[in-house]
């Protein structure tokens, strides 16, 4: 498969790896609403804030949404988005693998750009996500007036490429049905099965078997039209005539066609891949919903609520994770929120505060724009504002002495199993099971202080309560994360345990 070279390639690729874990830091007075909600806006660099999440929720996140700087040259108030071509390519490689990381395997992830690097973000998109997990490439109609002033071509549509993490399983739900699509139903024969539209009986590609008379319910006998066969075969046609599912008109003369009937079809319309502006929103109506809730500082490159309403509907169900690294001014946490969605916002600038989280406690109060009418947005939840802490190690390799007990473990428990950790409804050194090995954490005086059998040295006494906490769950074997163990080697052989000293062999 080609793959895409540039000058820092060798070292970009491992700048995810080398990325160092950061705590978590919440802002109690940023955050707002109901404080047991579970939605996240995070300031920081989005891509040591994306490490800093992976150990809580890798492979949770059911739909990625990402509207990256577009690298066009231009610049803008919010963004560098004037930055030289292997920078930008720089910029994404990293932050691209770690969204796969934290993409659910049923997930997806839906990635706007224009055609300045469109091409290129395809290319590397299909080196991290594997080219055999490339679903569609969406055109969005982000504008409807003509440049005139263009030196070649008026600019007037954007790319949405979608990935899945697993394109053999992964399917987008369908679009809802509207109103206007029922219009061509209706019941002129009173069949108690309900509304029905009718469909040709023939196929434009004959096939001389499928070409016989059919005898009308008036006694007329008619064939299929000149060049064409019948769509069924000669039997099957007699069964549908017999269940009612072949209409001849109100005469009972007219050449036949099938009905179908509307609780026949599926519950919604498969997506295209042209998403026209009076569908999704443009350019102009995201501009207008941005002025509604700070006219005054109006953000460069909004996308519509509509736009992202789209993507949601297609990519999540309520309740999953919706996640956007380049959240910007908060579209993707405010539709999210709106159509029952959690969600994980990543911003880095000022904005964060002054566009983001200004936009979300708006739409806690019950603000009426965007998609507020068509979902029936009343108001209510919350949001729990973030800032980036310090980092899980010290330069020098050690546990920084701000680490907790449960920012350890999820740490430990992530570099052990590669999947998310799960916080414990009650204290204890013993983190779960997974693969057949049971693994425990002795930190911080887990067991109730800093001396030796306090909880962070391996003794007799906190093995047996890390079994205890085990009780009857079966193993193959144990690793035990501590700062030092009392218990030889010999009896850890045989009792099938692995020590692993902190910090040294913290990864």
């Amino acid at each position: 498969m080609p793959t895409l070279h540039w000058l820092t390639k060798q070292d970009d690729v491992k700048a995810a790896e080398k990325t160092p874990y950061k705590l978590l830091d919440e802002v109690p007075a940023l955050s707002y609403g109901d404080p047991d909600n579970e939605n996240m806006i995070i300031q920081g660099d989005n891509l040591e804030a994306l490490k800093a999440l992976l150990p809580f929720y890798a492979g949770q996140v059911q739909c990625i949404y990402i509207d990256p700087p577009y690298n066009t040259g231009s610049a803008f108030e919010h963004y560098d988005d004037n930055v030289e071509h292997a920078v930008w390519l720089a910029m994404m490689y990293p932050r691209l693998i770690l969204l796969r990381e934290l993409l659910s395997e049923n997930g997806s992830i839906w990635i706007s750009v224009d055609d300045d690097e469109g091409h290129y973000l395809k290319v590397m998109c299909d080196e991290i996500f594997g080219r055999k997990n490339f679903v569609a490439n969406c055109i969005w109609h982000k504008k409807h007036t003509r440049s005139n002033d263009a030196k070649w071509f008026s600019d007037n549509h954007d790319h949405v490429l979608v990935y899945a993490k697993n394109k053999e399983t992964w399917r987008p739900n369908l679009l809802p049905r509207s109103e206007d699509s029922a219009k061509g139903y209706t019941n002129p024969d009173n069949d108690p099965r309900g509304v029905w539209a009718s469909g040709p009986c023939h196929a434009k590609t004959p096939n001389s078997k499928d070409i016989y008379p059919i005898t009308t319910p008036s006694g007329r006998i008619v064939m299929p039209p000149a060049g064409t066969s019948w769509r069924f075969s000669e039997s099957k046609m007699r069964n549908l005539i017999q269940d009612n599912r072949i209409y001849f008109g109100a005469n009972s003369s007219n050449v036949p066609r099938f009905k179908r009937f509307i609780t026949d079809v599926q519950d919604g319309f498969t997506p295209t891949t042209l998403w026209f502006r009076d569908e999704v929103g443009d350019n102009q109506e995201a501009k207008k919903e941005v002025k509604a809730f700070d006219p005054d500082d109006v953000f460069s490159t909004p996308k519509p609520e509509r736009l992202i309403e789209r993507i949601l509907t297609l990519g999540s169900n309520p309740n999953d994770l919706v996640l956007d690294s380049f959240l910007g001014s908060g579209t993707t946490a405010a539709v999210a929120h709106k159509m029952g969605r959690r969600y994980i916002g990543i911003e880095m600038g000022e904005h964060a505060k002054t566009h983001c989280a200004v936009r979300l406690r708006k739409v806690i109060e019950g603000e009426q724009g965007g998609i507020s009418k068509a979902v029936n947005w009343q108001g209510g939840g919350g949001f729990r504002f973030y800032q980036l802490g310090v980092p899980v190690f010290t330069p020098d390799g050690r546990i920084n002495e701000k680490v907790k007990f449960c920012n350890l473990a999820a740490h430990v428990w992530f570099s052990e199993t590669k999947i998310a950790f799960r916080k414990q409804r009650r204290k204890s050194p013993f983190l779960g099971i997974h693969n057949g090995t049971a693994i425990a954490l002795l930190y911080n005086g887990i067991l109730g202080d800093k001396s030796v059998g306090g909880g962070n040295v391996l003794t007799s006494k906190t093995l047996k309560t890390i079994t205890d906490d085990i009780g009857g769950r079966e193993y193959d074997r144990m690793v035990i994360y501590g700062e030092c163990s009392r218990i030889g080697e010999a009896k850890l052989k045989r009792l099938k345990i692995e020590f692993k000293q902190i910090p040294y062999k913290v990864k």
